[in-house]
């Protein structure tokens, strides 16, 4: 998923989140709202590292 996409469902999810909170669905607006701040805040590319725990140097 590249920046562009990604903006446009935060801003999706932020949007429908904003009017549910007019209208007065609160449950429903509070999970788009957090819906949009973990999909703010997720890197979706994990780079793998090679942690070593015991080290005899």
């Amino acid at each position: 998923m590249n920046d562009f996409h990604k903006d446009i469902l935060i801003a999706t999810l932020f949007s429908a989140g904003l009017l549910g909170f007019i209208s007065g669905e609160f449950i429903l607006s509070s999970t788009l709202f957090a819906s949009a701040a973990v999909t703010s805040n997720v890197n979706p590319v994990r780079k793998r590292t090679r942690t070593r725990y015991f080290t005899w140097d």
